[in-house]
């Protein structure tokens, strides 16, 4: 069974930072592109980082600069990194697995950037 487990999020004022994490199970977590999405209310979800299976990495200009993801395949553990959040930020955030055809997501964990 496929899981994806999300913490890390909370109540944070602007400036902020948070460390989200998505511990993993059920797959071979090495070959899998991780990324982290966001949904806030009333809005698509869009993808805030991905970090594929050789390491590389893409960024959402929104959070460039701000925003670090990594990935620890001995612990199969995705984390994000959030600095210098904004309001804007608020949302929640899931975590997302993607090899081929096989695509699984997380529950997701609320982030609020208070004002």
């Amino acid at each position: 069974q496929v899981q994806l487990v999300e913490s890390g999020g909370g109540l944070v004022q602007t400036g902020g930072s948070l460390r989200l994490s998505c511990a993993a199970s059920g797959i071979p977590f090495h070959i899998y592109s991780m990324a982290w999405y966001r949904q806030a209310p009333g809005e698509q979800r869009e993808l805030v980082a991905r970090i594929t299976s050789s390491l590389g990495t893409f960024y959402a200009d929104s959070v460039k600069g701000r925003f670090t993801i990594s990935r620890d395949n001995a612990k199969t553990t995705l984390h994000l990194q959030m600095t210098s959040l904004r309001p804007e930020d608020t949302a929640v955030y899931y975590c997302n697995a993607v090899y081929y055809e096989s695509t699984h997501w997380g529950q997701g964990t609320q982030v609020t950037v208070s004002s």
